[in-house]
């Protein structure tokens, strides 16, 4: 039985602990990724590689959609207030991604079928 290569996401959760050392609230939310590692004992199937494209297709629609929007509204503003709103805005935006990425996931594998 072969492991899935998805569960090394569940890394990304250690830059939490950059948190701890630094003060730093915002990097709280990679404890998230620990998540991942739920994954450990899941086969590796071609299913599983499916709806993982499937529900990165999504991620990736949202980037496609939000990156723009931050670009062409800094495009328009050269203020130090737009540069901070920019800087929340994308961060706000990986967030998104990522909790796309996981209920899109959640719900191919629960659903079951390949449409």
């Amino acid at each position: 039985m072969q492991k899935n290569p998805i569960r090394f996401l569940g890394l990304i959760g250690l830059l939490g602990l950059l948190g701890l050392v630094t003060g730093n609230m915002g990097f709280y939310g990679f404890f998230g990724f620990f998540g991942f590692f739920g994954l450990v004992r899941q086969a590796d199937d071609e299913m599983l590689r499916h709806n993982l494209a499937r529900a990165g297709l999504n991620a990736f629609i949202v980037s496609l959609l939000g990156f723009p929007v931050a670009v062409i509204a800094g495009s328009f503003f050269e203020s130090l207030q737009t540069v901070a709103f920019l800087a929340n805005y994308i961060g706000v935006l990986f967030v998104v991604q990522i909790l796309t990425f996981v209920m899109s996931f959640n719900i191919y594998e629960k659903r079951g079928d390949m449409r």
